[in-house]
């Protein structure tokens, strides 16, 4: 195995990364004044521009999964049990210890098990209630007059407000695991210049030096 910097994540993925952080932030900051926690901005501009990102994210996510399953990078979101284990007792205990992080990013598998259990989770779970919920909250017009309709909006408000504070805590999480083991830099620069330090099989790192050069440094 050969350690050497690839371009792990495409110009697409890296718009869609920030792009995405820019929306949610967005909709926390919005969301947090729709429920009084701030009085930056009035009530109906809040409302508006919630909902205009939230239109803004389901766009990006439509595209991304169009773009996750067209390039088969849907591949780096499957789950593994194998060093999974190892994983979480680095981040529960080695990682205090200054212990070295005991995954390498792969070729073909550039997420640890823990983050692809966690990134399948925020796709398969946590962002279709989100947007489920929000879009149920947000057409509440067109079944104002189903019977209890009223309690069923309350129940949904719950939900959506669940489901947000709980896309807090994973956007606090993972702005603290950049400031955890490498350099902040180091954690963010990939996600800025597209490349990291993977390991390579000697039959990857020979196809990537022959048939595409231009992504291995």
């Amino acid at each position: 195995m050969a350690i050497r910097r690839v371009k792990i994540f495409s110009l697409f993925e890296r718009f869609w990364h920030w792009s995405q952080m820019l929306l949610i932030m967005t909709l926390m900051f919005t969301g947090f004044g729709l429920h009084g926690f701030h009085h930056l901005l009035d009530f109906q501009t809040a409302v508006t521009l919630h909902t205009l990102a939230a239109f803004a994210l389901l766009l990006l996510w439509a595209f991304s999964i169009f773009w996750l399953f067209t390039t088969r990078n849907w591949r780096h979101f499957i789950p593994t049990v194998k060093g999974m284990w190892g994983v979480l007792r680095f981040y529960t205990l080695g990682i205090f210890k200054g212990e070295h992080h005991p995954y390498r990013k792969a070729y073909w598998r550039k997420h640890n098990p823990l983050q692809a259990l966690t990134y399948l989770m925020l796709k398969i779970v946590l962002f279709p209630l989100i947007w489920v919920s929000g879009s149920i909250y947000f057409l509440y017009f067109a079944w104002r007059h189903v019977p209890l309709a009223t309690q069923w909006l309350d129940w949904t408000a719950m939900v959506h407000t669940g489901a947000a504070f709980t896309m807090v805590v994973f956007v606090m999480i993972h702005v603290y695991m950049l400031t955890t083991g490498h350099s902040f830099r180091e954690h963010i620069m990939p996600m800025i210049s597209g490349f990291d330090e993977v390991d390579l099989t000697p039959e990857e790192e020979a196809y990537l030096l022959k048939d595409e050069p231009e992504v291995i440094r």
